[in-house]
């Protein structure tokens, strides 16, 4: 069953590749959504896929690529579905 997750990661994560690295973590676990800059310094993440993909995506989250200082992650799961079909980058 496809579940939609909103993530929101503080840290030093922004002009570190997070974006790049989420996306390809994402596709890789057949994920669906987007990744952006916020601008208070944070990355916002809407993803929709399964479960066991989306927590393996959430703990991926907690580290991010090497150059990124993860403070915290917050997530919750909702019930509106978005349905998307590919994972991208926005600004």
């Amino acid at each position: 069953m496809i579940k939609h997750c909103i993530i929101k990661i503080y840290g030093q994560v922004q002009d570190v590749g997070f974006r790049y690295s989420a996306q390809q973590k994402a596709d890789g676990l057949g994920i669906t959504g987007y990744v952006r800059n916020s601008a208070d310094g944070s990355v916002d993440i809407e993803a929709e896929g399964e479960a066991g993909a989306l927590e393996k995506f959430i703990s991926w989250c907690r580290q991010g690529p090497p150059p990124a200082q993860v403070a915290d992650v917050e997530y919750e799961y909702t019930d509106q579905a978005r349905n998307f079909t590919s994972f991208n980058i926005l600004p």
